[in-house]
């Protein structure tokens, strides 16, 4: 059921937009950025490409902005001269640092990150895509949100692009747009995990459960849809995130 009358919702969903779409943004430039210059002959190794991607990653995590991780995560085999790479900067106390990785895969603490749902989607789907919140043991140890999306040379994917945003400066970015909503207010990924929410008992990363939410978010309606128990629901522009408010 749906309903095209004014609703606070569709103010506080656009806002939100607003918010992550300045991230996506910044993805899609470095993306953009990445494939010119692979099609202009930028050599495929990681000593010519890291460089490149903390000319633009490092600056990403400076001063006020929601990024605390960003970089290139190498296709495997895509490097000659690296078989498995990471180039990925966090924003550290004084100054960015890079993440140090395991890249041997006989290692016993190498890690295959194309398993994780941060590549894997993408991957998958050639678009964008948006990851959690979850605790991301890889770099932050907090509760997180992964924005990625694919890098391609004539066609193939050579690897994904993307940033972290912990939680934590989300919520405090983004919960005095859900108050306004004026009841219990919730935003959730496409899985109805909860990125942030006005109940603080609704903890981000738990499920939402209410009935008929899962079919409203899979529709990504443009309008408000109201659940049989009479909440309201809104996607966020294309963020794959929606609002629910009860």
């Amino acid at each position: 059921m749906s309903t095209a009358v004014a609703h606070p919702a569709v103010a506080i969903a656009s806002r939100v937009a607003e918010t992550i779409d300045g991230i996506f943004a910044t993805i899609d430039g470095w993306r953009d950025l990445l494939e010119a210059r692979l099609a202009e002959g930028l050599a495929l190794t990681a000593e010519v490409l890291d460089p490149v991607v903390e000319s633009f990653a490092v600056p990403a995590l400076a001063g006020d902005s929601l990024i605390t991780g960003s970089g290139f995560v190498a296709e495997p085999g895509a490097l000659s001269d690296a078989e498995w790479h990471l180039a990925w900067w966090l924003r550290g106390i004084a100054e960015p640092r890079r993440l140090a990785t395991i890249d041997d895969p006989s290692h016993e603490q190498f890690r295959d990150y194309t398993a994780l749902e941060w590549w894997r989607v993408p991957a998958r789907s050639g678009a964008r895509h948006l990851t959690g919140p979850y605790v991301d043991y890889v770099c932050t140890d907090d509760y997180t949100v992964t924005i990625t999306t694919p890098v391609r040379l004539d066609g193939e994917m050579v690897g994904i692009v993307g940033a972290d945003a912990l939680v934590d400066q989300l919520e405090r970015e983004l919960l005095p747009v859900l108050r306004a909503g004026g009841a219990d207010t919730a935003l959730v990924n496409a899985s109805g995990r909860i990125v942030t929410s006005t109940d603080a008992a609704r903890e981000p990363g738990s499920i939402l459960r209410l009935e008929g939410l899962a079919d409203a978010i899979a529709a990504a309606r443009s309008d408000v849809a109201v659940l049989p128990g009479g909440a309201a629901v809104l996607a966020c522009g294309d963020t794959s995130l929606t609002l629910v408010i009860q």
